[in-house]
């Protein structure tokens, strides 16, 4: 990224440059600015843009090979090719001699850097990648942004709007902007104006959901779920997401376990800091052996719905029912649901 920003600086451009990696919002920010100092005139003859697969290889070599029109430079922009995926012989080997006027960037979602083209694009250009942003960096620039509207944020707030929502920091961007509009006339953002008007997102949704299946409040548990339904969230991914999250409250609760730190834990899941305690917290509520019976039965339910045995909005309300009842979690999900059924007939 440094790289990129002093290429912008000094006008001395490579002639590649291959932008990838999950952070989308950041990837857009320099792909932009990069296209922007490449061609600041927005002359359109002199620049194309192709996206998607099924570029043809041939037609692309022969825009390369075609002179700018009174300009200096030709610049060719190409998203989410899958040139740097799967293999594209005739653009690597072309690669490797490219005319002194071409300008060729690349802004992939993803890359295999056993690739020939990533190789290609590492000895004539610069390749930037853009990971997702620890917690501190995001912070950091989540207040900056809020500094520049004149607000000021708690760092438990801050914590609380990252819970809210997610670390992308396009969602994040958005969300800012909705807090600044409505704290217009006050210099301090709160809790309360974070509740009132940020959107929390799916996986938060799920989260929150298993809190109150952990704190057996089981009314909360499927409120949340009959919310996600009529947000149109399809009830088997509703399943994967809340199988994903008892699997990290059972992986936090074996790495404690063995003496790991909260950072250590945050790292292996790939999970900011403060995440990681609202896991922890969670997951004392259950047993290493529950919840090794917990990820079981969601197996066990993801089998059922498409064995055609349970549908799949049935399958997510009796898993919800069962580990949100006092009635306890040891039992197997087919011998659970055997009562279900048992309690519906009687």
């Amino acid at each position: 990224m440094k790289n990129i920003q002093a290429d912008i600086k000094s006008g001395n451009f490579k002639q590649a440059y291959l932008l990838y990696g999950e952070e989308a919002y950041l990837k857009q920010q320099y792909k932009q600015n990069l296209i922007k100092a490449l061609n600041p005139d927005g002359d359109t003859m002199n620049f194309s843009h192709y996206e998607g697969k099924g570029v043809d290889i041939k037609q692309l070599i022969d825009l390369c090979e075609t002179m700018p029109f009174f300009a200096d430079r030709r610049v060719i922009l190409l998203e989410d090719t899958g040139f740097f995926k799967n293999k594209c012989e005739e653009l690597a080997d072309y690669m490797k001699e490219l005319p002194d006027y071409l300008c060729l960037v690349f802004a992939e979602s993803e890359v295999d850097k056993r690739n020939r083209m990533y190789k290609a694009v590492k000895a004539c250009g610069t390749i930037a990648e853009f990971a997702r942003q620890d917690e501190k960096t995001l912070m950091r620039w989540a207040a900056g942004l809020l500094g520049k509207a004149g607000k000021k944020i708690t760092q438990r707030d801050m914590e609380l709007l990252l819970t809210k929502t997610g670390t992308d920091m396009g969602n994040l961007r958005m969300e800012l902007e909705k807090l600044i509009s409505y704290t217009e006339g006050r210099d301090i953002v709160t809790a309360e104006d974070i509740e009132e008007i940020c959107t929390t997102q799916t996986t938060n949704r799920i989260f929150d959901m298993v809190r109150a299946v952990t704190e057996k409040n089981q009314k909360r548990a499927l409120d949340l779920y009959y919310d996600l339904l009529t947000l149109k969230e399809p009830p088997m991914r509703i399943l994967f997401l809340l199988a994903k999250q008892y699997r990290q409250l059972l992986q936090a609760k074996q790495f404690a376990a063995a003496g790991l730190a909260q950072t250590e834990i945050a790292s292996k899941l790939g999970v900011p800091s403060f995440v990681v305690r609202n896991i922890s917290t969670c997951a004392r509520a259950y047993t290493i052996s529950e919840l090794e019976q917990a990820v079981e039965d969601f197996v066990d339910a993801e089998e059922s719905v498409k064995t055609g045995r349970l549908e799949d909005k049935l399958s997510v309300e009796l898993l919800i029912i069962k580990y949100s009842s006092i009635w306890t979690a040891t039992h197997s999900i087919s011998n659970f649901i055997f009562l279900c059924f048992f309690l519906l007939i009687i």
